[in-house]
């Protein structure tokens, strides 16, 4: 255990030490290497275009994040003709969707049928007819909807076939469609109205004998809802039980205590000792499980002590079992596998399955000395494709080996990659800066759509050649991405690229530091996108803060360098460029 707590431990060591390291050692040949990124790139693109009309592509592009109809409009017309004229389109008509008419609509996804512009416009089409109670034209587009992966979507859908008692929409019953709406309203952070009407609708049900769900459904939506600061979601789970009486008004000092849980979880917990006898067992479950969850997120060591209140772990969601597990294993060298076994044996039969519990459910298996059981547990998921998995070999007294390569790509597979239009126009848009519209066009060729014309994404083999053709566009997150969904078998080299590996390993060296680190860093933190830039503002191949990255140049003796000053955010300066 000790040896498993301190691999972790070590991955945050290296970070410091990589950072630090990096800075000084690799920022200038990587600049270099940028360029020549940037130039490779272009050369290699198969699609062309003008880069005149790209620029105003990349103009409209910026005028539809603010929303600005008029630019929109008057752009437009120039780019008619482009390789990526239907992002142009959708652009123009998503910003005024509202007022437009269903004849407009109905153009664009006939002028584009076939695209995932054609398709991502139905899916915001659909959700306005949602909003507009339209089921009758909701209906009729839903059955050309090809991504389904809208959860919002969805539960308008299972609505329809609740209000009209019928599964033509979503060939589910009742109870399948009622759980389905749960499990999605649930999941979706921010307030929506989709699957919070289909709540409403299957909660109130004045013709069910015995409603599909019940209040207390909206009681757990406003909880999770309040514990991620979503307000508005939470109001709207409440308004739907509105006349719940006693249970609402416990409710909301149970929201008032998980509110302080995100902040001050002792003090939560405090309140929580003079207020739980008021409350049912669940909820008091709930509580202590909450308080544990976010007390175990800010590293409180009272942690495990908050989860030990909990009397029953099945009235918690497997997310808050996830942490409590975590908490339990954080204790000591010696932790309590009963508790560990019991909180794993709480979730559903999917989390179960997960890699990370079926390594610790092993584990507890093992400290009980089950071994049948535990190596049971270890030889499911053995294998060298992720953490747990190598664990699990390490556990079997396996070694840790790289797997047999795959059958080399025949011409005819690499050619078939080659000519898929919407590999070729998401790497076109990525080749000329418009890298999120890259990406989801890419992931719409490989994830749901085929070379075949058949339900379903591509197959291994055929993932395996658009993999190639990312890798040999040096677009390396497609590369890996794409490579990482095989089953059948694993291209470490495709998974694993080396960018620029000379000057990396060189300079490694040369400061006595692993090359392996320094890679594997990379790959996790931005995948070798050179301009990746998070939420938060961390930037670069190593995603580092400028704040931070302005402090480590300093360290380092770097008072000169672009690297402290205020403007790191530019792109081309070498914070940009090297970290």
């Amino acid at each position: 255990m000790i040896n498993r707590v301190k691999q972790v431990a070590n991955h945050l060591t290296v970070c410091k030490v990589v950072h630090e390291a990096i800075l000084t050692a690799l920022y200038a040949p990587l600049c270099l290497f940028g360029l020549l990124l940037a130039i490779t790139k272009s050369a290699n693109a198969q699609i062309t275009s003008d880069p005149r009309i790209d620029s105003v592509l990349l103009e409209m592009s910026q005028a539809y994040k603010k929303t600005d109809r008029a630019k929109l409009s008057s752009l437009l017309p120039q780019v008619m003709g482009h390789p990526q004229e239907a992002w142009a389109a959708y652009w123009e008509l998503k910003a005024r969707l509202e007022e437009a008419s269903t004849s407009e609509v109905l153009s664009f996804l006939s002028r584009y049928a076939g695209t995932y512009q054609e398709d991502r416009l139905r899916n915001d089409w659909l959700l306005l007819l949602g909003q507009r109670r339209d089921w009758g034209n909701f209906a009729a587009h839903y059955n050309k909807y090809r991504m389904r992966d809208d959860k919002e979507v969805q539960c308008y859908a299972l609505l329809v076939d609740h209000l009209q008692g019928t599964s033509s929409l979503t060939n589910t019953t009742p109870a399948e469609r009622a759980a389905i709406v749960r499990k999605n309203w649930w999941s979706i952070r921010d307030a929506d109205d989709g699957c919070n009407l289909a709540a409403d609708r299957m909660i109130n049900d004045p013709n069910a004998a015995t409603p599909l769900l019940t209040p207390h459904d909206a009681f757990v939506k406003a909880r999770i809802a309040t514990e991620m600061n979503r307000k508005r979601a939470a109001n709207n789970a409440l308004l739907i039980v509105s006349n719940a009486g006693k249970l609402l008004r416990n409710e909301e000092l149970l929201l008032e205590i998980i509110r302080m849980a995100s902040s001050n979880a002792d003090g939560a917990a405090a309140l929580l000792s003079t207020k739980e006898a008021g409350f049912s067992a669940e909820q008091r479950n709930w509580a202590w499980g909450t308080i544990g969850k976010l007390a175990a997120l800010n590293q409180n060591s009272n942690a495990a002590s908050y989860f030990a209140n909990v009397s029953k772990d099945s009235d918690l969601n497997d997310d808050t079992l996830g942490w409590k597990v975590r908490a339990t294993l954080r204790v000591s060298s010696r932790p309590n596998w009963m508790s560990v076994a019991k909180a794993i044996d709480a979730m559903t039969a999917q989390a179960q399955k997960e890699a990370i519990w079926v390594y610790w459910r092993g584990r507890a298996y093992l400290a009980n000395k089950e071994l049948a059981s535990a190596n049971a547990m270890f030889e499911s998921i053995a294998s060298v494709r992720g953490f747990y998995e190598q664990l699990a070999l390490e556990e079997l007294g396996r070694k840790i080996t790289a797997p047999a390569k795959p059958a080399p790509l025949t011409e005819a597979e690499k050619a078939n990659a080659q000519q898929n239009k919407g590999l070729q126009k998401a790497l076109h848009a990525i080749a000329i800066g418009l890298r999120a519209e890259g990406v989801r066009e890419w992931n719409y060729s490989t994830n749901l759509t085929n070379p075949r014309g058949t339900p379903g994404g591509m197959d291994d083999r055929e993932l395996l050649a658009a993999a190639d053709l990312a890798c040999q566009r040096e677009v390396w997150d497609r590369c890996i991405n794409t490579s990482e969904r095989t089953k059948s078998f694993i291209d470490f080299e495709q998974r694993f690229p080396m960018p620029f590996q000379q000057s990396v390993v060189k300079r490694s060296k040369e400061i006595g530091l692993d090359p392996a680190y320094v890679y594997g860093l990379i790959r996790q933190e931005s995948r070798f996108i050179m301009d990746a830039r998070s939420h938060v503002g961390a930037s670069g191949l190593m995603q580092v803060m400028p704040a931070t990255a302005r402090w480590t140049a300093k360290r380092i003796g770097l008072t000169n360098s672009p690297l402290t000053k205020s403007t790191t955010a530019r792109p081309t300066s070498p914070l940009a460029l090297a970290i």
